[in-house]
This record gives C-alpha cells, structure tokens and sequence, in this order.
C-alpha cells in the first residue's frame, strides 16, 4: 500500500523522536502489504480501531501518541490525516472528517 506522506511522519519523529521507532514500524508493515478492508488493518495491530468514513486510529508508541489514516482499499493508498499527542487527538471534534 503506497502512504502519503512520510515525510509527515518523519517531521513528527524529528520533533518527537520516542516516536520515531513505533511510525518507522508502522509505516513499514503498512507499506508491504495489501490491505482490502479495515478488518484485515486491525487484526494487524494491536489496539487500532476504526472511526468511520474510511479512517482507522492508530497507537503509536503505546498510546502516548495517535495516528489517523485515511484507507482508499480499492486504489492501495493511505493518507496520513492527523498525528498528535493523545490529548491533541482528544481536542478533534469531527474525527470522521479529519
């Protein structure tokens, strides 16, 4: 599946480094496979859930920080829509629009 973009995830980690080995892991796993539905993302990680509208909540480092991508099965793209802290993540009011 091609992620866009690491190069927010590496800003992130640059900033943040505790965080740079969990998105290092996640952007590699994401990347090598082919997803075709949430359910298939979620089994693979641990305490990933869906919000709806195509978009899945990742814990990243665990949990000090979230991860928001937004799933287009049909075309292997995911695009990064949001990563915070997790009190910034619980700041978001429209989470399926994110």
């Amino acid at each position: 599946m091609r992620i866009i973009a690491k190069g927010t995830l590496r800003e992130f980690w640059e900033q943040n480094s505790d965080a740079e080995t969990g998105l290092r892991f996640w952007y590699a796993k994401i990347s090598k496979n082919d997803w075709n539905n949430p359910n298939e993302v979620i089994t693979g990680f641990n305490g990933a859930h869906t919000v709806g509208n195509g978009r899945i909540v990742f814990n990243i480092c665990k949990n000090k920080y979230r991860l928001i991508v937004f799933f287009r099965y049909d075309i292997q793209i995911a695009y990064i829509r949001f990563i915070g802290t997790h009190k910034e993540y619980d700041a978001i009011t429209d989470i399926q629009n994110r």
